[in-house]
C-alpha cells in the first residue's frame, strides 16, 4: 500500500453517448476490481453516473446503479431549467477525489471532452489527455496522421459534411467510391465506437443507405475497402514508456465484427494469437508508434487487420477508453500478459501518478 491513506478513485460512467450501456458494463467491472480483497485496503471508489440526458447523479445514486440496486433506465431528466442557477455539478461532492477514472465511451468522454473538464479539478486521471483522446476518436484525423507517417492502412476515402440531399453531390460521391475502391466496403461515421453507425456494403445500390446511416451519427464519413482479414488487437499501458500486451485475435461467426457480435455473441478469443513471432513483433512496434503519433498514453487498445492471403498488417484504429465488459478484449489481453483485472486497475492508477 502506497501511503497510509486510501486513494479515492472517482469513477465516471454513463454519459450522453450511443455507447451508454457499454460504459455502465465497463464501470461495473472496474468498480468490482477496485473493491476486491486485493485492492480494498488501498482504494476507495466514489461513483459518478451521468444519465442519457447529461445530468450528473450524486455518488450514492451512482453506486446503486453499479451494484444493480437501481436500473439506469429509471433515471429521469432533471428539471434544471427552472433553477435560478444552472450548474450541472451542483450537489456533486468531488473535492476528495485523488485520481479520476473516466469510463465514458464515445461522445463527451472518449473524445477528450471529459478530460478537459477534469483538468480544471487539478487531479490526475487514468488515461490520456485531451489531444490524444480527440485524435483517437476521430477516424479522419487519425487516418490522416497515420498516412503521413506511412503506417499501413487499408485503402479509404473521406467525405466531410456532404449534402446527400443534393442529387449532383450524391452522384459525385458514389462515382468516386466506385472509381477508387473495391467491394466490399465499410462505411463509418468519423466519430463513433463499438461499430455503431457502420455498414458493410457489397453493391452500389447499398451505398447511399450506408452513407445516410453513418451521417445520422456524424456528417464526416470514412469509407474503407474491405479485405479478407483476421482481426487482431494489442493492449497498451504506460506513460513515458509504453508497454504492449500479448496479441489477441477475435474469431466471430457473424459476417463482420459489428456491435452485436462484440457484446452479445460468444466469439472465440485466442490469446496469444496464432501468428508468426516476426509479425507479432511488428504489430507491437506499430502499436507503440501509432500511440506516440497521436499522443496517446495511460491505456489504450490498438486494433489491426491481418490479411489472410498475404499476412500483411493493416492498422485499423486506436481505442483510448477500451471496454472493460465481460466480453472486452482489453482486460483479457492483460490477464494473459500477467495482470489480472484487480492488478490492472491498480497499475493504471500508478501510471496516472507516474509511480
Amino acid at each position: 500500500m502506497i501511503g497510509s491513506k486510501r486513494q479515492c478513485i472517482g469513477l465516471i460512467f454513463g454519459g450522453n453517448s450511443n455507447e451508454h450501456e457499454v460504459s455502465i458494463s465497463s464501470a461495473k467491472t472496474v468498480y468490482k476490481a477496485f473493491n476486491s480483497e486485493t485492492n480494498q485496503e488501498r482504494f476507495t471508489v466514489k461513483a459518478f453516473y451521468i444519465n442519457k440526458y447529461g445530468d450528473w447523479l450524486d455518488s450514492d445514486s451512482s453506486e446503486k446503479i453499479l451494484i444493480d440496486e437501481v436500473e439506469n433506465n429509471k433515471t429521469k431528466k432533471q428539471e434544471i431549467f427552472n433553477q435560478k442557477k444552472i450548474n450541472f455539478l451542483d450537489g456533486i461532492e468531488f473535492q476528495n477525489i485523488d485520481v479520476w477514472f473516466p469510463l465514458i465511451h464515445g461522445f463527451n468522454g472518449e473524445d477528450g471532452s471529459i478530460h478537459g473538464l477534469l483538468r480544471f479539478t487539478k487531479k490526475p486521471l487514468v488515461g490520456c489527455g485531451i489531444i490524444g483522446s480527440a485524435l483517437g476518436m476521430d477516424k479522419i484525423l487519425m487516418k490522416t496522421i497515420f498516412s503521413n507517417l506511412n503506417l499501413p492502412q487499408v485503402n479509404y476515402l473521406v467525405f466531410q459534411n456532404a449534402d446527400l440531399n443534393n442529387k449532383e453531390v450524391k452522384n459525385e460521391i458514389i462515382n468516386e467510391i466506385l472509381k477508387k475502391l473495391s467491394f466490399p466496403l465499410f462505411v463509418k461515421p468519423s466519430n463513433s465506437g463499438s461499430s455503431l453507425g457502420i455498414s458493410k456494403v457489397i453493391s452500389e445500390s447499398e451505398i447511399l443507405q450506408a452513407l445516410e446511416k453513418a451521417r445520422e451519427i456524424d456528417p464526416r464519413i470514412v469509407i474503407e475497402e474491405g479485405l479478407d482479414v483476421r482481426e487482431v488487437e494489442c493492449g497498451i499501458i504506460g506513460n513515458s514508456r509504453l508497454f504492449t500486451s500479448e496479441i489477441g485475435e477475435v474469431s466471430y461467426e457473424s459476417d463482420w465484427y459489428d456491435y452485436d457480435s462484440k457484446y452479445y455473441s460468444n466469439n472465440k478469443i485466442i490469446i496469444p494469437a496464432e501468428i508468426d513471432s516476426k509479425i507479432t513483433k511488428e504489430i507491437k512496434e506499430i502499436a507503440i508508434k501509432s500511440c506516440r503519433a497521436l499522443n496517446i498514453f495511460g491505456f489504450a487498445r490498438v486494433d489491426f487487420f491481418l490479411e489472410k492471403s498475404s499476412n500483411k498488417i493493416f492498422l485499423n484504429e486506436i481505442n483510448t477508453i477500451p471496454g472493460f465488459t465481460k466480453n472486452s478484449m482489453f482486460p483479457m489481453l492483460w490477464e494473459a500478459s500477467g495482470l489480472k483485472i484487480e492488478q490492472l486497475v491498480a497499475k493504471l492508477v500508478d501510471i496516472s501518478l507516474d509511480l
